[in-house]
C-alpha cells in the first residue's frame, strides 16, 4: 500500500473526527444506492420470489397508487396522529418524573423499582386486557403506543439527571439556591439537551410499535392498510406501508436533530 493510500486511509477513519457534509453526503446516498440496487438486481435475476418480494419499481409505483387512488394520505395521517398524542403523553409523564428520580433520591427509591420491572414487560402483551379494558376505539391503541414508550422514557431521563455535573449543583447550594432554583434553573436547563436526545430515541420506539398497535381491530391507519394487504398477498403493498413508515420516522428524527441543533448550537462544536 503506498503512503498517499495510507494516508487517505487515516483520514478516512479518524476517532472522533466529524467527517465533511460532502463525505457524509456520499456515503449516505452510497449505501441507500447500495441497498436498492442488490434489491433490483435480485429481483431482476430471478434470485428472489416476485410476489413475495416484488421488485422496488413496482413498490414505489404501489406508494403512487396508494396515495393516488385509495386514500392512503387519510391513513397515513391518522397514523401520524396516534404516534404524536400518545408520544406527547407519555412525554408529560416522563419528563417530570425522571427528572424527580434524578435529582431527588428518595422518590428515586420509590419509583425506580416499578419502573424497572414494568421496562421487561412486552408491551403486545397487554393487547388482550386493553381490549378488554377500552373496547375496540381509539384508546387501546394509544395506550399499547403509550405503554411501549414510558418506562424506557423514564429510566433515560433520570440516568440523565443523575448524570449533571455534581459541581454545578454544589455551586447554586453555596450560593444559596432553595431546592427549587436548584432544580429549575440549575439541574433542567442542564440536563434539557439529553432530555431531547431521550426523546428522539424514544419516538422511534414508539413508530416501531405503530402496526402492532393498528392491528387491533382497526380499519384505519398504514398498520390496518397493510394487514388488509396480507390477506390478499399484495407484498407490494405491506413493503409500501414498511417504506412510508421509514420514511416518516426519519423524517421526525430528522426534525429532532434540527431542533436540538437549534436549541443547543452550543453543542454542536463539542461533538
Amino acid at each position: 500500500m503506498s503512503t498517499a493510500s495510507k494516508g487517505r486511509k487515516a483520514r478516512l477513519l479518524q476517532v472522533r473526527v466529524p467527517v465533511s457534509g460532502r463525505q457524509a453526503l456520499i456515503s449516505a446516498l452510497g449505501v441507500w444506492i447500495a441497498f436498492f440496487g442488490i434489491w433490483i438486481l435480485a429481483s431482476g435475476l430471478g434470485w428472489v420470489n416476485p410476489i413475495l418480494v416484488p421488485p422496488p419499481g413496482k413498490v414505489f409505483a404501489t406508494i403512487v397508487r396508494l396515495f393516488a387512488e385509495q386514500g392512503f394520505g387519510a391513513d397515513v395521517l391518522i397514523s401520524i396522529g396516534r404516534v404524536l398524542i400518545a408520544f406527547a403523553l407519555a412525554s408529560l409523564v416522563a419528563v417530570p418524573l425522571g427528572v424527580a428520580m434524578g435529582a431527588f433520591p428518595a422518590i428515586n427509591a420509590v419509583f425506580a423499582p416499578f419502573v424497572s420491572a414494568w421496562r421487561y414487560l412486552p408491551a403486545p402483551s397487554f393487547i388482550p386486557i386493553l381490549l378488554m379494558w377500552f373496547g375496540t376505539g381509539e384508546t387501546p391503541k394509544l395506550a399499547l403506543l403509550f405503554l411501549g414508550v414510558i418506562f424506557f422514557l423514564v429510566t433515560l431521563i433520570a440516568d440523565h439527571t443523575r448524570e449533571i455535573r455534581k459541581e454545578l449543583i454544589e455551586t447554586a447550594l453555596t450560593l444559596g439556591a432553595n431546592r427549587r432554583v436548584t432544580v429549575f434553573q440549575v439541574m433542567l436547563p442542564a440536563v434539557l439537551p439529553n432530555i431531547l436526545v431521550a426523546m428522539r430515541q424514544m419516538l422511534a420506539v414508539v413508530w416501531t410499535y405503530l402496526v402492532i398497535a393498528e392491528i387491533v381491530a382497526s380499519t384505519t391507519g398504514i398498520g390496518a392498510m397493510m394487514m388488509r394487504a396480507r390477506r390478499f398477498l399484495k407484498t407490494d403493498e405491506i413493503l409500501a406501508g414498511i417504506i412510508v413508515i421509514g420514511a416518516l420516522g426519519m423524517a421526525c428524527d430528522m426534525a429532532f436533530a434540527l431542533l436540538h441543533r437549534r436549541l443547543f448550537p452550543y453543542l454542536e462544536d463539542k461533538r
